[in-house]
């Protein structure tokens, strides 16, 4: 049954539409959907960084290239950056859970008299 304030679609014979936008229904679910993704992904390199790191000094150490040192330092660096991304990531998602919990923080209650209905009341309380 169409709402009533859909003259509109009614009059042209449209289907009724949901109470509820599917994509506000799904966009939790992506968050947290992406979220996953990247946080696997950053585990990931991470690891593979890790790995990556022992092997790369073993050949430094064994060449004694200034080059190669290069290497591990620019390794390292990004390793830590990976790591601060990974924390970074998970604050965010903290942050976004946190809104999606709050209410409003300010309720503005107003009420609009006219001089009329005020002495009304005046009136009716003595």
């Amino acid at each position: 049954m169409a709402d009533k304030k859909d003259i509109i679609g009614q009059s042209l014979n449209l289907p009724d539409m949901p109470s509820k936008s599917r994509i506000t229904d799904l966009t939790p679910k992506i968050a947290t959907d992406d979220y996953e993704f990247a946080r696997s992904n950053l585990y990931d390199l991470i690891n593979k960084g890790s790995h990556a790191l022992e092997d790369i000094i073993d050949v430094a150490k064994q060449s004694e290239s200034p080059r190669a040192f290069e290497v591990v330092t620019n390794l390292l660096k990004t390793m830590v950056d990976a790591n601060k991304d990974l924390l970074e990531l998970a604050k965010k998602q903290k942050q976004l859970e946190d809104v999606k919990d709050e209410g409003p923080k300010t309720v503005n209650n107003n009420l609009y008299l006219t001089s009329a209905d005020l002495l009304k009341m005046i009136k009716s309380n003595e």
